[in-house]
């Protein structure tokens, strides 16, 4: 049976990936144990989820260290990543043929990681396949959850659109193109952009209970983070997963 290996920062997590059926291994984003590079060369699929750096992403060194083995047998590289990399586009539809014009620093690192697990790809001859993430629900991270927690709110700005894409269609999604090695840029995204407003009055009519009041978004108390996200409107296509003949588990 295949096995699967996950890393981790911190050791007390140790128990929740054991019960995952995941076999714990410590990176601290800085250096690799022997073993971490061991266990990568041995793998056939590589996933990376840790958010790049100034100086870059703290992954690609290691996984090009183990992909140095002449003996080393991975076959798949999926990088997470996210439609963050493209930047604003005033409410257009926009699919993996559009510019990545970032607008935030955190953004641009991504785009610049990006850029270096393509050319790692190309030095290697392995696949990587680049998941542009849209906003991430599921699970303990909803809107219904924020209702029942009283953090919901109902920001009005004229025009903004988000997208998403349910945690259960990022792991089909892995799971799919690591099955046919497929590489490449990919919107991981669920094709309904859609007012953040009306996501939180759904919730509320399928919960029985009121959605909290419109606040417009000039007047909104939102921490810098929350209101960066606002700078960007874009209506995002994932037809090209959906071409390769991936169906959303989540799609309304």
């Amino acid at each position: 049976a295949p096995t699967i290996d996950g890393t981790t920062r911190n050791e007390q997590n140790f128990p929740t990936l054991e019960k995952a059926g995941i076999a714990p291994i410590i990176f601290d984003g800085e250096t690799a144990s022997p073993e971490l590079i061991d266990r990568l060369a041995k793998s056939t699929h590589v996933v990376i989820s840790i958010s790049p750096r100034e100086n870059g992403d703290p992954s690609l060194a290691i996984v090009e260290e183990a992909l140095r083995r002449p003996d080393n047998t991975i076959r798949w590289i999926g990088y997470l990543s996210t439609v963050g990399v493209y930047g604003n586009h005033d409410g257009n539809w926009i699919d993996e043929t559009t510019p990545c014009e970032p607008s935030s620093r955190r953004s641009l690192e991504r785009v610049e990681a990006e850029n270096a697990w393509n050319a790692l790809s190309e030095r290697h001859g392995t696949p990587v396949a680049l998941l542009r993430l849209s906003g991430i629900y599921g699970p303990g991270r909803n809107a219904l959850i924020n209702l029942e927690r009283g953090t919901a709110r109902r920001i009005i700005k004229e025009g903004q659109v988000f997208n998403r894409i349910h945690v259960e269609d990022i792991a089909g999604t892995l799971r799919f193109l690591a099955g046919t090695n497929t590489g490449g840029a990919l919107n991981i995204t669920d094709n309904e952009p859609a007012p953040p407003q009306d996501v939180v009055v759904y919730a509320a009519e399928l919960m029985g209970v009121a959605p909290p009041p419109e606040v417009p978004f000039e007047d909104a108390d939102m921490a810098p983070m929350a209101r960066s996200f606002y700078g960007e409107n874009k209506r995002v296509s994932s037809q090209r997963i959906k071409d390769l003949g991936y169906d959303f588990i989540h799609q309304w």
